[in-house]
């Protein structure tokens, strides 16, 4: 299993060290609730994002990214360049992007912003980057016991000014001012800045597209069992989660291999040499990465050839119905037809092929695509092969699984023991993400 991009030490350390320019609630540190936030889907770029800035337009959610960014107003503080979280900022610059101009940032400094530290914000869509001041931003979010949801509760976090030429609408949905970014790597990532500062635990839990929890909290949905609702997160798999040393922030799954189930007998695997989808921890490339920046899961060249094979051997050999395959519809290319199959379903959906990525050691159970995670208008397959612009994702992975790939899922990452807990697809146990009891 690849090893960690850094010792565990080092980036509680700087985690600690950030805490200066983080302002602490007055509560002490036992009486710190969890907090939950509602997301939204735009409906234009199917981002998602985030409303935690006060009296402030949205960020996006960005499960990779390292830093909190958003326009500032014209006049803002500043953050010591001779700073631990000055520190923690120029160690996760983005290794590759286009700088847009950002120089109209050091005429909105305060008085006496002499040495003011400059961080690198990242518009994840397009790739471009531009310079801006490391400030604070004022934020609140409600806090939950897990049930209900209970009082506002006002923070601050450390993040980066950017100009508005980096939202660069329709790349970003219109209405959002910046990124919040997610990643387990850094400790300038809203859930580690939040982890640190109201130490009320290290994990976060995603449910896209409707909220996000951070800290340890309960999540109570209903069920087909009339005996519910049940805390959820008591009910997941668990897997290691992987890092990228060298490219991005993101979270890795550790899959040894792919195979496509429908009905017949038994499994049809993905046909790829051993080792085609590890991350390469020495080089950064390759790997198995979720996105919340990608609407659409993306597969390198060679593995969505042999997924595509894999799928239509599994659909051929169904005798119950004459699906089969026919014209695509821009930008997919797996499309189906005929009568009998893919035939909408009573209780989850359409019935269709089960796509399943096996977990390496320490998994409790398999990642299972189920049909609504992956079909499209009940005839396409969500996953399209990467073009030759290449990944969205740095490190051009072996595969990027889009937000798609990732609704009505819940997640829950423990980043201290760097593990991710995962459900099914809700709906097959007759919920959503916007059943959950505090929303």
């Amino acid at each position: 299993m690849p090893r960690a991009p850094e010792p565990v030490h080092v980036l509680l350390l700087a985690a600690i060290a950030v805490q200066v320019f983080v302002q602490c609630t007055a509560q002490a540190a036992s009486d710190q609730k969890p907090l939950v936030s509602r997301l939204a889907q735009d409906y234009n770029t199917s981002l998602y994002t985030i409303s935690v800035k006060n009296g402030a337009p949205p960020l996006v959610v960005d499960l990779a990214g390292t830093l909190v960014w958003s326009t500032c107003p014209s006049t803002h503080a500043t953050v010591p360049c001779q700073s631990a979280a000055c520190d923690a900022v120029n160690r996760q610059q983005p290794r590759r992007c286009r700088y847009v101009d950002g120089g109209w940032f050091w005429a909105g400094r305060e008085p006496g912003s002499r040495c003011a530290c400059t961080a690198h914000p990242f518009n994840p869509v397009t790739g471009e980057c531009s310079t801006g001041d490391l400030t604070t931003f004022a934020m609140s979010a409600n806090t939950t016991n897990g049930t209900d949801l209970l009082y506002p509760e006002s923070f601050t976090a450390v993040g980066a000014c950017a100009p508005e030429r980096l939202l660069a609408s329709p790349s970003l949905p219109q209405a959002a001012a910046g990124v919040a970014g997610f990643s387990g790597t850094t400790p300038l990532s809203l859930p580690s800045q939040l982890a640190a500062q109201r130490r009320f635990g290290s994990t976060f839990a995603l449910c896209l597209p409707a909220f996000a929890t951070f800290g340890d909290t309960p999540v109570y949905l209903p069920n087909y069992d009339p005996s519910g609702p049940f805390d959820y997160t008591k009910m997941l798999r668990r897997t290691p989660f992987l890092t990228n040393p060298r490219r991005n922030g993101g979270y890795y799954l550790p899959v040894k291999r792919i195979s496509v189930s429908w009905r017949g007998p038994g499994d049809v695997p993905v046909s790829l040499p051993a080792g085609a989808l590890d991350l390469d921890v020495r080089t950064g490339r390759g790997g198995v990465v979720l996105s919340t920046t990608t609407p659409y899961a993306i597969m390198r060249p060679d593995v969505f050839r042999a997924f595509a094979k894999a799928f239509d051997t599994v659909v051929a050999r169904d005798r119950y119905s004459s699906v089969a395959r026919v014209a695509g519809e821009k930008p997919f290319e797996l499309c189906y037809g005929g009568t009998g199959g893919f035939a909408l379903m009573k209780r989850a959906g359409y019935d269709a092929p089960a796509i399943t990525l096996e977990l390496g050691a320490g998994a409790t159970g398999n990642w299972t695509i189920l049909n609504g995670n992956f079909l499209v208008r009940g005839t396409c397959v969500g996953i399209v092969e990467m073009g030759p612009e290449g990944m969205p994702v740095d490190g051009e992975p072996a595969v990027v699984l889009g937000g798609m790939q990732l609704e009505n899922i819940l997640m829950v990452f423990d980043l201290d023991k760097r593990t991710l807990g995962f459900s099914r697809l809700l709906e097959w146990d007759l919920t959503n993400c916007y059943s959950a009891s505090f929303l």
